[in-house]
Parts: C-alpha cells; structure tokens; sequence
C-alpha cells in the first residue's frame, strides 16, 4: 500500500530553475540577449556582461548545445565579427525560468511577513535620521 502523499511535498523544490540558466554569468549573457531580439555582437556581450573572452566563449557554448542561443560569424567592414542572438526555445526557456523565480520571490515574502508576528514591532519609534 502506497503511503499518502503530503499535499506540500517538494512544495519548495523549484524544478524551473533550470540549471543552464541559474548560473550568474548565463543569466547576464540570457537577459542580455533577451532585451536586444536583433542580436548582439561578442565584443557588445562581453562588456554588458562584465565577462573574459574565454569565460564568455565557455558560457556561449553551453548555451548553444542546449539550443538557446544561435551564434552568427561574419564580417563587418572587412573585420571578423561574432553575432549572438536568443533562440525561440532559449526565449521561451528564460521566460519559463523568470515565472519560476517569481514564484521564489512571492514564497519568500509571504514566508518573511508569516514569520513577523503582529505586534512584535509595536512600541519602537520610527527613526529620525
């Protein structure tokens, strides 16, 4: 006999937040992507995204094998030019991640004004700083 199943099992597991994205450094290059549909070049990306050549060409790479991002080589007046853009499955991934970080945010609010019992702060005077 199979034991009853706790209505808030797994209640804060948060299987959308998708290991591809969760790390800072994709999340920069992603949310980059994202806010510029047309693409942006490497050389854009590195410095919106505060990364080395090397550790953004790593990040890029793990975002492209999971197909969520399409990366473009080509020539600007003659110069070698690297264009990144976001894919539709690497759009839909990130907004299903940002509905999931939302879900933590609302959980840890509703928990943060649980845990302040009333009263508790009555009696202290606000500052006059």
């Amino acid at each position: 006999m199979k034991a009853k199943s706790n209505s808030n099992e797994g209640r804060f597991a948060y299987e959308g937040l998708d290991r591809v994205i969760h790390e800072r450094a994709r999340l920069s290059v992603l949310t980059s992507l994202m806010t510029h549909p047309k693409g942006v070049s490497f050389g854009d990306l590195k410095q919106l995204c505060s990364l080395t050549d090397g550790n953004l060409n790593r990040h890029l790479r793990v975002l492209e094998e999971a197909r969520m991002v399409s990366i473009a080589k080509g020539h600007d007046r003659n110069r070698p030019q690297t264009m990144c853009r976001i894919t539709p499955s690497g759009q839909k991934r990130y907004l299903e991640y940002l509905e999931t970080l939302e879900q933590v945010v609302r959980d840890a609010v509703q928990g943060a004004q649980e845990a302040v019992k009333p009263g508790l702060l009555t009696g202290l005077a606000a500052s006059k700083a």
